[in-house]
């Protein structure tokens, strides 16, 4: 079916586009390739850029920190970001717009393996531990506030990326900044049973956890539409074949071929955007106040200079 629908899209293509036409376009992700990409993957394996009159390149970054700002400086077309990221480079003044979402729900979360903490209230007295300053703990400290407790009543532990083997480990009670969709399976496969407490559940509010931005300047580009209709494409592809996208996925990528990956290409269906180009205004007004409220930004930043939604 796949390799059917794949010569499908690329004949049209080649009827719509002669030869040597498809635009270039460039999209650094914001890590290495992961079931996260998934939609941008399905469409890549359905012909779906080509059906689109594009030629794009997918470019894993050197340094995580990195894809935004190259399409800041216009050295990459698009980038695959976090929203919570975004508020901040809207306060630094960067022409960067959120054009796409590629998952609309928040992946971060607060694990334990002590099943006597059943909220983030029993999380008095315990040591938690983190990767991000700033951020995290002004989630950590919005999610106990909620229920209630005092952030001054647990100890911050910074674990330096390392939050799985931490709580392995028991340096930990709990860890915030683990993925609903990774490392909580990661822990399962381990033989252990993950208490997990989802951010949004508790005072923080939804945000989109991966969109894609684009340079202010270029919005008016052709090429960026085109990119979204094919993501949706490939998105619609996924949700209707998720086995088979995860059969070319590891075939393509056997170094990924692992039994994590694998349910983590299951677990993420949920949490991708249906469609792309979709903009909950709402929802990124309440993230900007919520970063403003903990002094994590200077000022408010109007939601309309760094988002669009583009049909």
């Amino acid at each position: 079916m796949l390799k059917k629908t794949l010569c499908g899209l690329l004949l049209g293509a080649a009827m719509a586009n002669p030869a040597g036409a498809a635009e270039k376009l460039t999209l650094v992700l914001d890590w290495y390739i992961n079931p996260d990409h998934a939609p941008i993957l399905a469409a890549e394996q359905i012909g779906a850029f080509e059906a689109e009159g594009l030629d794009v390149k997918i470019v894993p970054p050197s340094d995580p920190a990195l894809p935004p700002r190259l399409v800041a400086a216009g050295q990459a077309d698009l980038a695959i970001t976090y929203q919570p990221q975004l508020h901040f480079f809207a306060d630094q003044g960067l022409p960067l717009v959120r054009v796409g979402t590629l998952i609309n729900s928040p992946l971060n979360t607060v694990i334990t393996l002590d099943k006597s903490i059943t909220s983030p209230a029993g999380l008095k007295g315990k040591k938690i531990g983190y990767s991000v300053s700033g951020i995290e703990q002004a989630t950590l400290a919005t999610m106990v506030e909620h229920e209630r407790l005092n952030p001054a009543d647990m100890q911050l532990v910074n674990v330096n990326f390392q939050l799985t083997s931490a709580l392995l480990a028991g340096q930990v009670d709990a860890v915030i900044g683990g993925y609903r969709n990774i490392e909580a399976l990661e822990l399962k496969l381990q033989g252990k049973d993950p208490v997990v407490f989802n951010v949004e559940d508790y005072g923080v509010p939804a945000y989109d956890e991966l969109i894609i931005v684009a340079n202010r300047a270029t919005l008016a580009e052709p090429k960026i539409k085109k990119f979204l209709a094919a993501l949706k494409k490939g998105g619609d592809y996924l949700q209707a074949h998720p086995q088979e996208t995860w059969l070319a996925f590891a075939k393509a990528h056997p170094e990924l071929n692992t039994e994590l990956n694998k349910q983590a290409w299951q677990a993420s269906l949920p949490l991708f955007a249906r469609d792309p180009a979709r903009l909950d205004h709402a929802r990124y007004q309440a993230y900007e106040q919520f970063l403003f409220d903990n002094k994590l930004i200077k000022k408010i930043t109007p939601v309309d200079d760094y988002t669009v939604e583009l049909r």
